[in-house]
C-alpha cells in the first residue's frame, strides 16, 4: 500500500539529516514567505523537528514592496499557526533601493534573518531554495562570465543558512501543499519580466526543455553541486597557501608556480582582505592583476573597488 501523503514523506526524508545532530531542545528558524516552497519546507521541518524534540520557529518578513503586504504577512501568519506553530517572528523590512530591486529587497531580508538568530539564540536558519531556484543560478552566473564560483550557484550550508531542497522541485513542493490543505501564495513579482531570473524562469528554462530534452532543470543544479566541490577544493588550497602570508606583499616567483585556478583565488582573497567589498571582484577586475603577475611589462598600479590599489614592486605584489 502506497504511502499517505507520498510528497510530504519523501520531503520529510529529505529535510530529516539536518536534524538529526542538533541538541535537543535547539531553537531553529525557517524563513516563510507563504509561497509553496517555503510553506513545504515549514510542513515538513515542523513534523520532523517533533521527532527531535527541536523549537522551530518560522520567520515571515514584510519587504513593504507590494500592496497591502502587511496583509499578505499577517495571512501567511495565520496559515502557520493553523499549522500549529505556537510562535512566529514577524517583521518589517527597510529597503533602500541601490543596487536593483531584487538584490537590496534580499539584503534587507537577511538583516531580518540575522536579527531574529540573535533574538533566539538559533543554531541555524532554514531557507526553501529548490533545484529550480538553483538551476536559475546557474544561468544567471553563466550569464555574468564569473566562473565556478559563480556556476556553483547556492550552497547547501554557508554560516548559520542551511538550503536543504536544492535538489527538490517545485512541483514537489506544490505537491507538499496540496496534501496538507494550504494555498500558498503566489508572489506577483515572480511573473514580472523586469526581472532578470523571472525571464530565465519563464522563458529561457522551458525554452531548453523544449529545445534540448527534459530534466535540464535537474541537470544544472546537479552541475552546481560538482562545480561547487571542485570550487571548495581550490578555495582551500588556496586559503593553505596565503596562510602565514602578508597578503598585501606576495612574492612574484611563488604566485608564477601556482596554476592559474588557484592562483586567481589567491589574488582575489588578497583583494577582499585588502579592503575590496564582498562580492565586487569579477574576472574583468582580476584580469590586470594576474597581467602584473604573468605579464609584467612594466605597467602601473590597478585601481578596484573599495579604493585598493594593487602594484608591481620589486619583484612583489603590493596592496593597499
Amino acid at each position: 500500500m502506497s504511502a499517505p501523503n507520498p510528497a510530504t514523506v519523501e520531503l520529510r526524508r529529505t529535510v530529516r539529516p539536518w536534524l538529526t545532530n542538533l541538541p535537543a531542545h535547539s531553537k531553529i528558524l525557517v524563513g516563510v514567505s507563504g509561497g509553496a516552497d517555503s510553506m513545504a519546507l515549514a510542513i515538513a521541518l515542523k513534523l520532523e523537528a517533533e521527532n527531535f524534540a527541536l523549537e522551530l520557529i518560522p520567520v515571515v518578513v514584510d519587504h513593504g514592496l507590494q500592496e497591502n503586504s502587511d496583509l499578505i504577512a499577517k495571512d501567511v501568519v495565520s496559515k502557520l499557526e493553523k499549522l500549529g506553530f505556537s510562535e512566529v517572528f514577524q517583521a518589517n523590512a527597510q529597503v533602500t533601493v541601490t543596487d536593483g530591486l531584487e538584490s537590496s529587497a534580499r539584503r534587507a531580508r537577511y538583516q531580518i534573518f540575522n536579527q531574529a538568530i540573535d533574538t533566539f539564540g538559533a543554531t541555524n536558519f532554514f531557507l526553501a531554495h529548490t533545484e529550480n531556484d538553483q538551476a536559475e543560478s546557474v544561468l544567471l552566473g553563466l550569464a555574468r562570465g564569473s566562473g565556478t564560483k559563480s556556476l556553483s550557484g547556492m550552497a547547501e550550508v554557508n554560516g548559520f543558512f542551511i538550503r536543504p531542497l536544492l535538489a527538490t522541485s517545485r512541483a514537489q513542493t506544490v505537491a507538499v501543499c496540496a496534501e496538507n490543505g494550504i494555498e500558498y501564495w503566489q508572489d506577483p513579482h515572480n511573473q514580472n519580466e523586469e526581472f532578470t531570473r523571472v525571464r530565465v524562469r519563464k522563458n529561457i528554462l522551458p525554452l531548453m526543455e523544449d529545445q534540448i530534452g527534459p530534466g535540464i532543470i535537474s541537470a544544472l543544479a546537479r552541475s552546481a553541486r560538482i562545480l561547487r566541490e571542485d570550487s571548495d577544493a581550490l578555495d582551500l588550497l588556496a586559503e593553505q597557501y596565503l596562510s602565514n602570508k602578508d597578503v598585501r606583499d606576495l612574492e612574484i616567483a611563488p604566485l608564477l608556480e601556482l596554476p592559474k585556478a588557484i592562483r586567481s583565488r589567491v589574488l582575489r582573497a588578497a583583494i577582499y582582505s585588502a579592503g575590496a567589498p564582498a562580492g565586487s571582484i569579477s574576472a574583468d577586475h582580476l584580469a590586470p592583476i594576474e597581467a602584473l603577475v604573468t605579464d609584467w611589462r612594466g605597467q602601473g598600479p590597478t585601481s578596484l573597488p573599495g579604493g585598493v590599489k594593487v602594484a608591481r614592486i620589486s619583484g612583489r605584489l603590493s596592496l593597499s
